[in-house]
């Protein structure tokens, strides 16, 4: 792995209208992982899509809290307002802007 790649967990979620307040009180973790260096959540102007941005130290730590008692909670409490999932484990880097 090249030292400027990261591994980065994206889902996106269809959401029932009307249901973003509730979903985004489900969303966040009792705890944040260890291996976790960031994380991002981005909805769309109607609030009824939402995509999930993680960014890890390793494959193994994603793995390990996706496997988690945590993430199992927190996937049931989201489940009831999530009409569609999707989701990828990727290896990125981040693009440098040159500054003018």
């Amino acid at each position: 792995m090249d030292l400027d790649e990261t591994f980065v967990w994206v889902t996106t979620r269809k959401l029932k209208p009307g249901t973003r307040e509730a979903f985004s009180r489900s969303w966040r973790p009792r705890a944040f992982p260890k291996g976790m260096l960031r994380a991002y959540e981005l909805y769309s102007p109607d609030g009824n899509e939402v995509v999930g941005i993680s960014v890890w130290d390793s494959a193994e730590s994603r793995d390990a809290y996706r496997t988690s008692d945590v993430e199992s909670e927190r996937r049931r409490a989201m489940a009831p307002y999530v009409l569609e999932e999707n989701s990828g484990f990727y290896l990125g880097r981040e693009l440098r802007i040159p500054k003018t």
